[in-house]
């Protein structure tokens, strides 16, 4: 099988945990050139130190290089309140044994980009910050870029706002850059991302693998649920569902059958109680050239099963 060579752009936080552990797990379709750290979930600091305390702890060998430490324009919100105050709820990872790279972020990602014979892939799951720095500052990393898939972004209805999603939202200016690109992007927004949930019952199942990363895994994701009984809006079912959110853009690149999703023309809103909307055209109304892969559909029980394959192959790794 050929690989995919890869940059994970990523601000971990739980679901980014999940992530990686996805995408560490496939080490047979996924080659994990870099990982850098964005601001987002929480601050640059605890990002980089998560990612490093995360890989160290799952015997990844990768460099992980630290990003920029705010958006473009706007002051950094963070989701501590989601998240934890540490980003990973109430679970502990050992000290880092990765250091942090030399390189700052898009200097390494410069750099990998560049050095390769082979195109790559961009998977961000945060705020596009360090993408679209890049981009900007480097516009001849187009040409080797093969595509960026971004957890962002939603079609109907926000989770920051009424109409915008929390990594759109955080540096809308940097989602702007990057639509505008003209690389081929894959939106992982929450119309497919609420989705691709995993129920309280199903979670139990990483349980019961019985390991000590399994239980770690386990008290990550159900951190969500004390989270969300705090919060003063409710979905349906939001006691009995956890959404797996950054998940679907490694999953994309594993296993893109499990999606569906159609060509759109993709505008951000930049300022005003709009800011960070995603506004995708599917009815083509404004007669632009689609400049993003939208998902909105995903096999949820396929995606679900192949989400556990990897938490018991990182769980027999570190036995």
């Amino acid at each position: 099988m050929t690989k995919i060579p890869i940059i994970i752009d990523t601000d971990p936080g739980i679901d980014d945990a999940m992530m990686l552990t996805l995408a560490f797990a496939n080490e047979d379709a996924l080659d994990v050139r870099l990982v850098t750290t964005c601001s987002g979930n929480i601050s640059q600091d605890k990002t980089n130190y998560n990612a490093r305390s995360f890989l160290s702890y799952i015997e990844a060998n990768v460099e992980i290089a630290r990003g920029l430490e705010q958006p473009i324009f706007r002051q950094l919100e963070v989701a501590e309140d989601i998240h934890g105050e540490s980003g990973f709820g109430n679970v502990q990872f050992p000290m880092p044994k990765l250091p942090v790279s030399k390189r700052p972020a898009i200097t390494a990602m410069l750099e990998t980009i560049l050095a390769s014979d082979e195109k790559i892939t961009i998977v961000a799951t945060g705020p596009l910050t360090n993408v679209a720095a890049l981009l900007l500052a480097h516009p001849e990393v187009k040409a080797n870029i093969e595509r960026i898939s971004w957890m962002g972004g939603a079609a109907v209805g926000g989770n920051m706002s009424p109409s915008a999603e929390f990594n759109a939202y955080v540096d809308p200016h940097a989602v702007e850059i990057v639509f505008r690109s003209g690389i081929p992007i894959v939106m992982s927004g929450l119309d497919v991302t609420h989705k691709a949930f995993v129920t309280v019952e199903e979670a139990k199942n990483i349980l019961a693998i019985g390991t000590e990363f399994a239980e770690k895994a386990y008290h990550l994701v159900t951190y969500y649920l004390d989270v969300i009984k705090r919060t003063p809006f409710h979905e349906e079912n939001y006691d009995q569902v956890l959404h797996f959110h950054d998940v679907c853009a490694v999953m994309y690149l594993l296993k893109p059958e499990y999606f569906k999703g159609q060509d759109c023309y993709v505008e951000v809103a930049l300022e005003g109680v709009t800011a960070g909307a995603t506004v995708v055209d599917y009815t083509n109304r404004s007669g632009k050239v689609p400049n993003v892969h939208v998902l909105h559909t995903v096999n949820r029980e396929e995606f679900v099963s192949e989400f556990m394959k990897a938490v018991v192959t990182i769980s027999d790794k570190l036995k």
